[in-house]
């Protein structure tokens, strides 16, 4: 499989996402300067290729998020991993793309499922946490999760001094 080729499509595909355009298999090979069937070659639906983008968006997550680990996220504790998470959301490294299983109506609960999978690792908490324990952390990835979607919508997204009081509410919660 040509790989140049692969990210180029997914780049553009991005791009589209960005741009407020729509993402189809021809639209991506036009942004791209490839013939729909050269995209096809990739990607034989428009699913395969939303689905890619969704991996696309997760793998940089993964990539930003197991910077701030000292372990294979597999390998630390569900509140390290959620402490990441609430960091790279505060980062401000978020944009459009990141609401990628949101922008196909058709393909949305496909979209959703894997985006799901995809984050679970991060932000699921173990059932055998005390209760007061596993709100605090909830009311942690409840806050990341809003300062995520501010940005990546681009609505009430929290300046600096903001992130930083935000980012003192959940060290509280955290217990730092």
């Amino acid at each position: 499989m040509n790989t140049s080729s692969r990210e180029r499509i997914l780049g553009g595909a991005l791009e589209l996402i960005r741009s407020g355009g729509t993402v189809s298999l021809a639209s991506a090979a036009r942004q791209v300067g490839l013939t729909k069937p050269g995209v096809m070659y990739h990607f034989p639906t428009k699913e395969a290729l939303m689905l890619a983008l969704v991996d696309r968006v997760m793998d940089g997550w993964d990539a930003q998020m197991s910077r701030r680990l000292c372990a294979p996220p597999e390998q630390v504790p569900a509140e390290d991993r959620l402490r990441a998470y609430l960091d790279w959301c505060l980062s401000g490294e978020v944009d459009e793309t990141d609401l990628v299983m949101l922008t196909d109506q058709r393909l949305r609960a496909t979209l959703k499922e894997r985006w799901v999978a995809r984050v679970a690792p991060w932000v699921d908490l173990p059932e055998d946490l005390p209760a007061e324990r596993r709100s605090r952390l909830l009311a942690v990835r409840l806050l990341a999760d809003g300062v995520w979607f501010a940005d990546a919508a681009g609505v009430f997204a929290p300046g600096p001094d903001e992130r930083v009081r935000v980012r003192a509410v959940a060290d509280a919660l955290l217990g730092d």
